[in-house]
């Protein structure tokens, strides 16, 4: 049975934490910003100390970490791969399944917790940022500050960016608030959705103050703590699905991630065995030894390959073909294994007595999660390189696909033309990056989602008939928040 993070009493939390207004964009009030100076908050002119600043920030990184670990941990496989076509929902949960199937409502228990979690994330990370700003003990330097508020800043740029994507326009809050007038507290949490193109100027501000502010990426103590590569990787990450892309932008990020001392390793497995946790290709890390017993990275395991229940994000026919196609064996071997399980369940895609399951996440007690790694920005980069038409085999476009190919044995491309290799490179992306949440994105942010749902097969090449049609292109916004905030909309079709 899926643990499960939302109650009651989580949603007074969020409710609480809902009680925020916006600051400016780019010199531009947003839709929906509430004014802060028309707030009396209690607590202003207060300040903390250099120690309550550190607890703050790695208390925002312990909501995302650790109290947001089903959704950096499960939800974003299930988002980003059963609800495209390289898994299906699995288990028993029907949360999942109705993701799966193109059958989501507003009442989705999953993408209430994803929204609930995300905006969570982002109240705590408003505090974080809005009490360190005005922090003036001495002990907290002028360049540790700016550390502080980058690293909060791009945590709250990646929790708007997972918002963006799966909504569509959201609610963009960015300064808390503390009131005890109870008119004020209504109108701060009634906030309406802001359009999506001026939720990614907030993004992008955020982004560019980190990148100016966060440490070097050398310097950076674990791969889960932000550093300047993971900031660089997020922002070509954005300028990739922002409309309209900024190839260039996506190009010149790629190359500043490439010149900040990652690599491949030399072994794709090495990745997944769990003897090579923090790799000089992992970029982005989730780190989950030594926080004590129950710890979810052991625990998530079950949920994929080990225990008794039925497992989530089974690997679909689609993507076992496509690993079949492309001959394959070592990243097909690395991400798939094949289970006897007869008499346990029944799974309506594959036979019991030979049941694919996710094979990525293994190795030791305790598994780490990689959220970004250098293989997608060799690909992001080979992407915009084909976009910008440089298609050169030694320094264009083929040359950073192949080092993808090369490295787990597959020939170079044969594909040269701009159209051959956006269908090239999204291929590798399928299967490179299998089971760790691209693929839907992948897809939305080319265009090609319905294109590629709609021609989703079972066993024997069977249509899956999926009943997608654009506007489940995006999540519902969930019930419960509409109930509570009069000016919230719901998302067209829904």
């Amino acid at each position: 049975m899926k643990k499960k993070l939302i109650n009651c009493s989580c949603l007074l939390v969020i409710t609480a934490l809902f009680i925020t207004g916006c600051s400016k964009v780019l010199d531009k009030k947003p839709i929906g910003e509430i004014d802060a100076s028309t707030i009396d908050d209690p607590n202003a002119g207060g300040s903390i100390t250099a120690t309550e600043a550190e607890q703050l920030l790695s208390g925002a990184y312990n909501d995302m970490y650790w109290d947001g670990e089903e959704y950096w941990a499960f939800d974003r496989t299930t988002n980003g791969d059963a609800m495209a076509d390289n898994a299906y929902a699995g288990s028993d949960n029907p949360a999942n399944h109705a993701i799966d199937l193109f059958t989501t409502n507003s009442l989705n228990g999953n993408v209430e917790r994803n929204w609930s979690r995300l905006y969570t994330s982002i109240g705590k990370l408003n505090e974080t940022i809005d009490k360190v700003s005005r922090a003036t003990d001495a002990a907290l330097t002028p360049e540790r500050r700016n550390q502080i508020l980058g690293e909060a800043r791009a945590l709250r740029a990646i929790n708007y960016f997972d918002l963006v994507r799966l909504w569509g326009d959201v609610p963009l809050i960015l300064q808390p608030i503390v009131t005890t007038n109870t008119k004020t507290i209504f109108e701060s949490v009634a906030i309406p959705r802001s359009p999506m193109a001026v939720v990614y100027d907030s993004i992008i501000v955020d982004l560019e103050f980190a990148l100016a502010s966060v440490r070097p990426t050398s310097q950076t103590p674990l791969k889960q703590i932000i550093g300047k590569g993971m900031v660089n990787t997020l922002l070509a990450k954005v300028y990739a699905t922002v409309e309209p892309h900024d190839w260039d932008k996506v190009n010149q990020y790629c190359d500043a991630v490439i010149a900040d001392g990652y690599a491949l390793l030399p072994d794709y497995d090495y990745l997944f065995d769990g003897q090579h946790k923090n790799s000089a290709e992992s970029i982005w890390e989730i780190t989950y030894e030594g926080w004590g017993s129950g710890t979810y990275g052991l625990w998530i395991k079950d949920m994929y390959i080990g225990g008794g229940w039925p497992k989530f994000n089974t690997p679909s026919h689609d993507l076992v073909r496509a690993f079949e196609a492309e001959g394959d064996d070592v990243r097909f071997s690395s991400s798939i294994q094949w289970v006897d399980y007869s008499g346990q369940w029944v799974d309506p895609y594959w036979p019991m007595n030979n049941l694919p399951l996710i094979n990525k996440v293994r190795g030791g007690d305790v598994s780490n999660f990689i959220i970004y790694r250098f293989a997608d920005i060799l690909l992001l980069k080979a992407e915009a390189l084909t976009e910008l038409n440089q298609l050169d085999d030694a320094s264009g476009a083929p040359f950073y696909l192949n080092k993808i190919r090369n490295r787990v044995g597959l020939a170079s491309t044969t594909a040269a033309t701009q159209a051959d290799l956006r269908l090239a490179i999204e291929k590798e992306r399928q299967l490179e990056l299998a089971f760790e949440g691209y693929r839907w994105f992948d897809l939305q942010r080319t265009g090609r989602t319905l294109a590629v749902m709609q021609n989703a097969k079972k066993a024997n090449n069977e249509p899956l008939n999926y009943p997608i049609q654009e506007f489940r292109l995006l999540f519902p916004v969930p019930q419960n928040e509409i109930d509570r905030n009069p000016r919230l909309t719901q998302n067209p079709g829904y």
